[in-house]
This record gives C-alpha cells, structure tokens and sequence, in this order.
C-alpha cells in the first residue's frame, strides 16, 4: 500500500502540466542603446543565463506592471486634455443605451 502510495506521488511531482494562453500581441520598436549600457546589461542577462533581447523584454514588462495606475492617470490627464472634459446628459444617455446598461436593459 506504501508502495502505491509512493508511485502515485512521485509521478504526480514528475507531471508537467502547462496552461493554455493566448499569446498577447507585442510590437517591435528599433531602439539605440549606449555602448557601456549595452555591455552591462548583456553581462547582466548571461549572468542570467538569457540573451539580451529576452532580458530587455523581461525588464519593460516588469516596469509596465509597476506603473501605478493613479501615475498613468496624471499623465493623461497633463497630456491629454480632453479627457477633462466632462460628457453631458445626452453622450450619456447614448452610451448607457449603446451597452445596455442603467435604465436600457
């Protein structure tokens, strides 16, 4: 009964299971990087055991989850002034309507 009881666990530790996404989509932006940096952080991404495009990719994202959502809001709201502007009765009315909310159910 041990014996089972082993066999069950150690090929259950030995299962890989992968989880099915769907692959976001990305863009490619041709970027100059400064020689001294471009040697640090190739040093950095083999220390890792990646290559440096892996590396430079894995540093924005991170960046992009700890953007704040109240400091991407202050940009906004400095560099795009219309959304300052508040929508009236009707924009409103058109909207609820459009998405079936509210009163449009």
């Amino acid at each position: 009964m041990i014996y089972i009881i082993y066999i069950f666990v150690e090929n259950h530790k030995n299962m890989n299971t992968t989880t099915v996404t769907k692959p976001q989509p990305s863009h490619r932006k041709l970027i100059d990087i400064p020689e001294d940096v471009f040697r640090a952080l190739n040093l950095k991404a083999a220390a890792l055991g990646i290559n440096l495009k892996k590396y430079i990719e894995q540093l924005l994202v991170e960046e992009a989850n700890e953007m704040d959502d109240a400091e991407i809001y202050r940009y906004l709201v400095a560099t795009r002034p219309e959304g300052k502007v508040m929508v009236d009765e009707q924009e409103k009315d058109d909207f609820m309507r459009r998405h079936r909310i509210g009163k449009h159910r």
